[in-house]
């Protein structure tokens, strides 16, 4: 994550996730008995769509269901590619449609938005997942009309790491990165402190190779990212968290084949509940579990503080266990009843502050 001051604002997050009914529609085509909403709101995807279960579906269910309390005008646009013009385009025409309040998922759009910040004074901003900069490893220019939001991926994939480490036992856990980037790096950190944390605290023996924490280095080779889980399995490890995009779609797959043919293997999804991508038969899934960024929280979060007219302009915020930005999924099928109550005990001191997971390489702080 680029160096920076972060003002970090914690927020009371208690907003239940909907899957809205998609599409491109208003807030008064959706029937919401909430007076119209005096600012239209707009999203530019990035690669994928909406329904990409991760950064694109999770901003868009935020902003359906903010629809439903705050009545706004709300529309995407996809652009042609990922490249900062791209984007740019985009952008200028939600602002030239009226859509001044634009929402962007994921650090490619840290460049388009600093500028746009700028271009478009009487605009507001919300880029989750990154930081206004100039680019190169500038330093953050976060402005009046814009805000950044970070979510706290170690204490997901801590959560995650204790939640596979009591399920498994024993055994070997590995870990598949995408890109060897900040927020990628922090769930294979948490993860591995998790799974210490189960080591050292309650009763488990997994053990985690470093040949098997691997960054593949994109976010899109499904092919390379079965590979990858294929090997691991085959040197017998029997979970892997894969937070990876669409590699980590290429690990899911290569475990349900597997499960599919009697092995007993899992795999951890990413920032959303990954639970359906792993079924394989009568509803049954592969995914162990999933280290959940609540990406629909920090959407829905900033247009309502715009609907009350206290948008955090200028500042940087950081969703974490402390305003529930982050966890497990609400429920987790393949789970027992005690492996939750424990993991949940976990949840509660890192919340408290009692546990507190290191952002970097290494073991607890506390």
């Amino acid at each position: 994550m680029k160096k920076g001051v972060l003002a970090v604002l914690s927020l009371v997050l208690s907003i239940t996730m909907l899957a809205g009914c998609g599409g491109k529609n208003s807030g008064a085509e959706n029937g919401s008995d909430a007076p119209k909403a005096n600012f239209k709101v707009g999203m530019v995807t990035d690669a994928g769509t909406i329904d990409d279960k991760s950064f694109n579906q999770g901003t868009y269910e935020g902003i359906e269901k903010a629809n439903k309390d705050f009545n706004m005008d709300y529309k995407y646009l996809k652009p042609a590619g990922t490249t900062e013009a791209d984007y740019s385009k985009e952008i200028g025409n939600l602002y030239d449609a009226g859509f001044k309040f634009i929402v962007t998922p994921g650090f490619k759009f840290e460049t388009a938005v600093f500028k746009a910040q700028d271009k478009y004074k009487d605009a507001k901003f919300v880029i989750i997942d990154g930081t206004p900069n100039a680019g190169d490893g500038a330093e953050p220019v976060v402005k009046e009309n814009s805000v950044a939001i970070f979510f706290a991926e170690h204490e997901a994939g801590f959560l995650a790491g204790v939640a596979s480490a009591l399920h498994m036992k024993e055994g070997q856990a590995g870990f598949i990165g995408g890109m060897e980037i900040p927020p990628v790096q922090k769930f294979n950190w948490g993860f591995q402190q998790g799974v210490a944390y189960a080591n050292e605290n309650l009763g488990t023996k997994v053990e985690m190779k470093a040949e098997n924490v691997v960054y593949q280095g994109s976010f899109d080779d499904v092919a390379a990212g079965g590979q990858l889980a294929a090997q691991m399995y085959d040197r017998g490890v029997k979970v892997i968290f894969a937070a990876a995009g669409g590699v980590g779609v290429g690990a899911i797959n290569e475990a349900k084949t597997r499960v599919k043919a009697g092995n007993d293997v899992w795999v951890v999804g990413v920032d959303v509940d990954q639970y359906e991508d792993g079924v394989y038969a009568d509803g049954k899934s592969a995914v162990l579990t999933s280290a959940v960024k609540k990406i629909d929280h920090a959407a829905y979060d900033m247009i309502k503080a715009e609907s009350e007219g206290k948008f955090p302009g200028g500042q940087t915020l950081m969703f974490d266990a402390k305003n529930d930005g982050i966890g497990l999924p609400e429920e987790n099928p393949n789970l027992s009843e005690d492996t939750i109550k424990q993991v949940d005990e976990v949840f509660a001191k890192i919340k408290a502050g009692d546990i507190k997971v290191a952002a970097e390489q290494g073991g607890l702080i506390k």
